[in-house]
């Protein structure tokens, strides 16, 4: 009676469809072997071969009972034709096959073990005190201790591949942890086969254009392409799969060898770079990017506005990497959906601040007030489907909450610089406030700095009052010396501070100081004239 000894998800001919079950690492025959008790004795064919699991068979072809893989035990009940037998089991895809002794033969028969030589199927003698089951249990022994042993390299490299994606730079960190685990070459290429960023050994040029040209076979440019493809070049083992997003970026693997999870160790690593390198922002947010560019580029706020599709408040942020690398437009990027905007702008050129514009937070809740509430004490209701009410205008049935502004926050491996939220009509300003909020952060070794709104006294004089005196006052300075005089009051007179903040020499910041003294005619040691001089620079 044929029926295997433990179940696989292994594929076979296209005959038999495998059984459902979890997916086991295949047995090396070595390993087998190497189980002194069993005492097995290969005695024919090659050496190297995985076990995918256990069949008992006394048919005289077993080969329509057969899905590859198989160590194939029988003791040769109706073995007539060895040459005809041994070639049935290698169409089948047989492993190996385990000849019992006694009691039909007393050895194995000699024209056995020629075909088996002849066509290059491995083949063992089991010991007339080894019963078949006992090797089966061995096997699923070995099968159950390789799972085990690949979970815990699962589990292990998806634990690094987390903590890289949780890096200032996620998407070089985890290419790099990548080709660490897989001990090979892993890149993220584009849709025409372009290195976006690469870790590991770079292969050799021929295996190269290979993994570039399969890469194009699951760059989804067109319906139907696969989401994965393998192919093997000169002893490179080569891997690509698309990533999510449908920008046509591949994940392309080369490597020397493969084991037992790599493919899941790669499919977490696809998982994570397909949030790190999708674009976090839809068609309707297309407008917003060309807005954040116009707007850095000095357009009208006029003509921002309409495409920014809120008047605010909003919150310009300039960052740069706390290493000092400089942020690619991935790395960029994923900070941006860090902070949960898609408006960033990573491509001044190498050394300038990455910009992000940020936008009010969540949609306000409705209040609605109650027979005998004020709107002060009024809860908010949902009321879905309803159009928006003006937020000045209270209305008999409910009020509205302003917008809140969206509050950054510190961001590990980044040094951040924001405004205060401000209207869309001043984004041209607060972007060169968060300049100095950056600058400012950087000389204190503050992971950011927000730039606080006018309040308390100051808040106090009207503001067109408080712009013409400052204008007056600080009319003698030129823009450089007036940017030095407000980072050295901002960071209470500290000449080495101001120096890293301005990346000038100290001695530099010392005789612009001595020359804005000068020009005010000025005793700038004195508190109240660096209070009102601060007034002054915080209206400018």
């Amino acid at each position: 009676m044929d029926e295997p000894s433990m179940p696989n998800s292994s594929a076979g001919p296209p005959q038999t469809t495998p059984p459902t079950g979890p997916p086991t690492p295949p047995i090396p025959l070595a390993e087998l072997l190497a189980r002194e008790e069993l005492g097995l004795r290969r005695i024919a064919g090659p050496a190297d071969a995985d076990l995918l699991w256990v069949h008992t068979s006394e048919m005289a072809d077993p080969y329509p009972y057969l899905l590859g893989g198989e160590l194939l035990l029988s003791a040769g009940v109706l073995l007539t034709d060895p040459d005809h037998y041994v070639g049935r089991l290698v169409q089948a895809g047989a492993a190996a096959l385990g000849f019992g002794v006694r009691p039909v033969h007393e050895t194995v028969p000699a024209a056995l073990i020629e075909a088996c030589d002849r066509q290059g199927l491995p083949l063992l003698e089991v010991p007339p005190e080894t019963p078949f089951t006992t090797i089966a249990r061995a096997v699923w022994r070995l099968m159950a201790e390789a799972r085990h042993r690949e979970l815990r390299r699962v589990t292990r490299a998806q634990q690094a591949l987390a903590t890289a994606a949780a890096r200032p730079d996620p998407v070089p960190a985890v290419l790099h942890q990548l080709a660490t685990q897989l001990g090979g070459r892993a890149a993220l290429l584009t849709a025409r086969g372009q290195e976006l960023h690469a870790a590991g050994r770079r292969p050799d040029p021929e295996a190269a254009g290979a993994l570039t040209r399969l890469a194009r076979v699951v760059a989804r440019e067109r319906p139907g392409s696969p989401s994965s493809a393998t192919d093997t070049h000169g002893g490179t083992h080569l891997s690509a799969y698309a990533l999510g997003g449908g920008e046509g970026l591949v994940l392309a693997l080369a490597t020397r060898q493969r084991e037992s999870g790599d493919h899941t160790v790669a499919g977490i690593a696809v998982v994570l770079l397909s949030l790190l390198a999708a674009p976090h922002q839809g068609a309707d947010a297309a407008g917003r990017s060309a807005a954040l560019v116009r707007m850095l580029l000095g357009a009208s706020p006029a003509e921002v506005a309409p495409l920014l599709g809120s008047t605010g408040p909003w919150t310009v942020i300039h960052a740069r990497r706390t290493d000092g690398a400089p942020a690619d437009a991935l790395t960029a990027g994923a900070l941006g959906a860090s902070l949960g905007t898609a408006l960033v702008d990573a491509e001044r050129g190498a050394g300038e601040a990455v910009r992000v514009l940020l936008g009010p937070g969540p949609e306000p809740d409705r209040i609605s007030a109650r027979p005998g509430e004020t709107a002060a004490q009024a809860r908010p209701t949902a009321q879905p489907g309803e159009t928006t009410p003006d937020p000045a205008r209270p209305t008999a049935q409910g009020v509205e909450r302003a917008p809140e502004p969206a509050r950054p926050t510190p961001r590990t491996g980044w040094t951040l610089g924001a405004s205060a939220p401000t209207p869309v009509t001043a984004l041209a300003a607060a972007d060169a406030v968060a300049a100095r909020a950056l600058a400012h952060a950087r000389a204190t070794r503050a992971p950011l700095t927000v730039d606080a709104p006018t309040g308390g006294l100051a808040a106090l004089v009207p503001p067109e009052q408080a712009a013409a005196h400052a204008r007056a006052l600080l009319a003698p300075l030129t823009a450089p010396l007036a940017d030095t005089l407000r980072c050295w009051l901002s960071l209470h007179g500290s000449w080495d501070r101001t120096a890293v903040a301005l990346g000038v020499h100290r001695n530099t910041v010392r005789q612009r100081i001595g020359r804005c003294g000068e020009l005010l005619a000025m005793d700038l040691d004195d508190m109240d004239v660096r209070t009102e001089l601060w007034f002054a620079l915080r209206q400018t």
